[in-house]
Formats: C-alpha cells, structure tokens, sequence
C-alpha cells in the first residue's frame, strides 16, 4: 500500500463548461490491462471498475478518466475510503502523483495542479477529470481505491489524437542524440513519438527510410514499400529496429508527435515573397506568430489545410500542406512537402502563421 500524502481542501473549479472530448476504441490485439481489479477482507469484496478500451482525446480538451468501485456483497452503510490516482512510469520517465483524496478534500501534484479533481456524479465513483490536455498527459493512469488495510485498483489508457513526422537537424542528417531530439520536437510544438505512436503511424501509411529516436530511447523507422535503401527487398514492411542507442553518444533523426490543435495555421496573403526575418515580422503584424512545423502537420492532418505555396516556419524551414495532390504540386501522395532548410535571406518563399484560439 502506498503512502497517503498531507491532503490539503482544493475544491475542483465550478462553473465552467465541460466537454467530456474523448471516445472509446482498442486496437486489435493491443492488451491494455484487464479493467478492474478485486481483493476479500472479512467476506467482502472490494472491486475497482475501469474502462478496457483506450479513451482517445484531444489538446486542450476536458477528459473524464472514469473509475468506480463497488463491494460484494453491497455494505449497508458507506464506509470512508481514501483514494489515489498516478501515472505509470514509461519509457524511462518517473511515475508521477497526480491526485490523492479523502472524502471532499483532494490534492492535485505537479504540471496536474489546478486542471485534475475527482468526478463523484455517481456513489462510489471516482473518476478523474483532466483539463486543458497536454501532449505529455497521455499514457497509463491507475486509480486505487484504499479501505483500511485493502487497496484494489484499475488502470486507464488514455490517448491523444495526433500526427507523427520526422525531424532532423537543420544541417543535415542524423546529428541529435536523444536529448537534443527532444528538444527539437519541444521547440516544433511536439514530444517524441511513442512506439506505439509510430507503429500506428506506419499502419496509416507512413513510409521513412531515416532512423530516428523514440520515446524509449529505442531508434527505429517506419516502412510500408520494402526496398533495397530501406533494409532490403528481402523484408516484410513494418517497423525496423536499431534497438535503445546511447542517449548521449549515437546521433540520429527524431520521431516527433504533435497533437491536434487549438488555434488556426493560415497561409499568409502577401503582395511579395520574404525572406524569413520578414516572414515573422509579417506574422507578428498579422496577430499570430511564424507556425511551427508541428503545428503545419496538425493542420494539414486534424484541419485539410491544403496548399501549394511553399512558406516560412519558424524553425528556418519552407515546406507546404497537400491533401488532395494534384499536378505541378509534388508527389502523388498527400502529405507535407519540404524545401529544407533554405538560405534565410532568400526571398522565395510565402509564410505559414498560427493564430491561437482566445
């Protein structure tokens, strides 16, 4: 049984409007855990209920992690229970608290402070509420409900809607190590992609020859037309493994992951090309700011943005959105075209901007 911390009374925010933002689905052959767990004291059965499918969700939403407990056979009077909501450690991160409660008092810990408290519509329910969703929250959350000596629980996966694409340093190929690629995608509005992110990526069609880091350290690629560059003809399309590099000697591309947006990516009208100190200056004076390539991916993925004008992004990059290809537009396939890293005082290039939602 784990420690119960201090508890301190932090009432969750009334009088907002809430949107539950997520639905239900669980890949073919993806376990996820068996949804509740039970244990017997005195006769009696503490059993905690929690969903078995993946609840996929969005940035910036309202989610309802739901959990419920029960006894059997059922108690005649209610019995004080304390409760425990955490995030599983993955991929080398460290488990985090996310909420301890007893009764009407609840404390929320870290980034989670202020946008968690318990969802009590119900006897004996204790779903967490998570507002205003990160690219970081997603991942296995476990709910404990503790009664005396007992302690039983259930975990929930919980999934953001988002695109993965690979990045690379701008003067050329494989030159992050792992901590430079998280970075990299943290500065294009991104994380690093999860394996399971990246295999679901491959199943949508995602094709790339260049090895790039994973969240877990691991280095891999995605290829769906096997060919001789991309580990030879022999092999079967799917996900190839270098296996867990040295996170500070070995140097790859990255894998990164943005989730879908809140504000808007707009391909700027202007009477003239720019180069791309004028292309952020031409942002800024517009309301918004340069987009970032995350942001060009999430809007092109969540939004159809569909463009052919190659356009500045913040990261000194000129690349455009296609969605429907078409002729004189590049390849036949839809997807994000990129120019590369193009000499900033070069003046052939539009802008990309990104307003955010009030």
């Amino acid at each position: 049984m784990r420690p119960l911390l201090l508890l301190y009374l932090l009432p969750c925010v009334s009088g907002l409007p809430f949107y539950n933002g997520f639905y239900y689905s669980k890949p073919n052959g993806w376990n996820l855990g068996n949804g509740h767990g039970e244990g017997v004291f005195n006769g009696v059965r503490l059993v905690v209920e929690t969903p078995e499918e993946t609840l996929f969700s969005y940035r910036g939403a309202n989610v309802t992690l739901p959990c419920h407990y029960h006894y059997e056979p059922a108690l005649l009077s209610p019995r004080p229970v304390r409760i425990k909501w955490w995030k599983l450690s993955e991929n080398g991160a460290p488990e985090q608290d996310v909420l301890v409660a007893i009764g009407l008092r609840h404390r929320s810990f870290g980034d989670y402070r202020g946008r968690v408290c318990l969802r009590q519509d119900r006897e004996r329910e204790v779903s967490l509420q998570i507002g205003d969703l990160r690219p970081e929250d997603y991942g296995r959350y476990r709910c404990e409900v503790i009664d005396g000596l007992e302690d039983e629980s259930g975990l929930v996966e919980l999934e953001l809607r988002g695109v993965v694409f690979p990045y690379q340093h701008p003067q050329g190929r494989y030159l992050l190590n792992f901590r430079e690629a998280q970075r990299a995608c943290e500065e294009q509005d991104a994380v690093v992609a999860s394996f399971e992110q990246l295999f679901r990526a491959w199943e949508e069609g995602l094709d790339w020859c260049n090895a790039g880091w994973l969240q877990d350290a691991s280095v891999q690629y995605p290829v769906t037309l096997a060919r001789q560059p991309c580990g030879g003809l022999g092999l079967a399309p799917g996900v190839r493994s270098y296996g867990p590099r040295h996170r500070r000697l070995h140097r790859y591309d990255v894998f990164c992951f943005s989730a879908a947006l809140k504000g808007q990516v707009y391909y700027l009208d202007h009477p003239e090309k720019l180069t791309l100190a004028e292309a952020r200056e031409a942002c800024q004076e517009d309301g918004a700011r340069i987009a970032k390539v995350g942001q060009l991916f999430a809007a092109w993925k969540f939004r159809g943005l569909d463009r052919c004008d190659a356009g500045w992004l913040a990261d000194g990059s000129a690349r455009y959105p296609v969605v429907h290809p078409r002729p004189n537009c590049g390849p036949l396939e839809p997807g994000v075209r990129s120019f590369g890293f193009p000499d900033p005082r070069s003046r052939r290039y539009g802008v990309y901007c990104y307003r955010q939602h009030p």
